[in-house]
């Protein structure tokens, strides 16, 4: 087992050809990549892996992610009988992290674009894996949300998921958390989303729901209705569900079916009531 892999060393250039240069160490010759020019006899620091073409190599560019230390890597590629391929910046070589690491459930792995939070291990033979950062890595130097964000849209990326509900964090490095009920779907690990903060953690982790405020889920007609409600001198307007057809066509251009579907919206958004006078708002909708 060769315990220098995925890890800094340093070597002296112990041979030399029209194209490359070699180090050794520990009885492994390594391929040096370098931008620089490097002569027999330099003593240099490098990282040093296993490249695609299985040729152990020696770079002078000393990446994030390591053994040692976490980072975050794109996904380049899918294979469901092993893993996710995720780009760490190590030249001609992707990691994989093993299928046994991720969801069971093939919908919740990562695609394409999706980033994870990694560092590195090797087994016994000697192959290099990603290792995912456990939940506990990211709470040690997450920054705690306030009440002063309430209600605002936050954007991050899946690190953790549970039954309980799922683990954001942000640029900022806020954690969120999104309970089922607050989501359409289950997010995948590695994917963006995003959402508003509606409550917070005593921890100082940011509840956020994912789904849309009462205006987003409105459509063309319930909006008009609702417009001229909040226009109107007493947020009234004499029509209702027994109001003549010709009549409502005339004063919305729609039809009945269509504003009662309208008025049904605002009421379940818990906007408007209705009786035989007619619908009234039931407060100015917040602009949130």
């Amino acid at each position: 087992m060769n315990n220098d892999l995925a890890t800094e060393i340093t070597a002296i250039v112990t041979d030399k050809n029209e194209e490359d240069a070699f180090v050794q160490k520990n009885g492994v010759t390594y391929k040096v990549l370098s931008e620089d020019d490097v002569s027999i006899g330099d003593t240099l620091k490098g990282f040093v892996y296993i490249d695609k073409q299985d040729q152990a190599v020696f770079s002078t560019v000393i990446p994030e992610i390591n053994k040692e230390t976490f980072g975050w890597g794109t996904v380049v590629k899918v294979n469901r009988t092993l893993g996710v391929f995720v780009d760490v910046d190590w030249q001609d070589k992707d990691v994989v992290v093993s299928i046994d690491d991720l969801p069971a459930e093939g919908r919740l792995w990562p695609k394409e674009g999706d980033r994870l939070y990694l560092s590195i291990k090797v087994d016994n033979k000697d192959r290099i894996w990603g290792n995912l950062a456990d939940e506990e890595k990211f709470f040690e130097d997450y920054v705690e949300g306030t009440k002063q964000m309430q209600n605002q849209d936050v954007t991050g990326t899946v690190f953790h998921l549970k039954k309980s509900g799922t683990y954001v964090i942000t640029e900022e490095k806020h954690i969120l958390f999104v309970h089922p009920s607050e989501q359409d779907k289950e997010p995948r690990l590695g994917q963006e989303v995003s959402g508003r903060v509606i409550g917070l953690r005593e921890d100082g982790v940011l509840y956020t729901s994912m789904q849309p405020r009462a205006h987003e889920v409105i459509d063309d007609d319930a909006m008009m209705l609702l417009e001229m409600l909040k226009r109107s001198e007493d947020h009234h307007i004499p029509f209702h569900n027994k109001t003549d057809p010709e009549l409502i066509k005339k004063q919305f251009n729609i039809s009945k079916g269509q504003f009662k579907r309208a008025v049904g919206r605002l009421m379940k958004q818990g906007l408007v009531t209705q009786d035989e006078t007619g619908t009234k708002l039931i407060e100015t909708p917040l602009e949130d």
